[in-house]
């Protein structure tokens, strides 16, 4: 199995915020180290998960620590409630036929 480091961030936010959220949300430039990023709304459009996978727990964390990634989080906060974020290693599960 291939091993991942992937960072997981979920944040409920504002009724009617979504599209403004969705602006300050997407960083300005591809963070060094990200090798792909996914993104997913609820139907309501109150809760959104962002899911980065990246080629090491050190490239995440100097971009969590950059001031890039500070004025991102900045501009989400009037839109964001509450945020809960983690770090996560795993791999690919393998689905089998039956």
């Amino acid at each position: 199995m291939d091993e991942h480091f992937v960072w997981v961030t979920t944040r409920r936010i504002k009724p009617g915020a979504l599209e403004d959220f969705e602006r300050a949300w997407r960083p300005g430039s591809h963070p060094h180290g990200m090798l792909r990023a996914f993104a997913y709304w609820s139907e309501d459009g109150q809760e959104v998960t962002g899911v980065s996978f990246w080629d090491s727990r050190q490239a995440c964390d100097s971009w969590r620590a950059s001031d890039a990634e500070k004025r991102r989080r900045d501009a989400m906060a009037p839109y964001v409630v509450e945020e809960r974020e983690g770090f996560y290693r795993g791999g690919e599960l393998s689905l089998s036929s039956v």
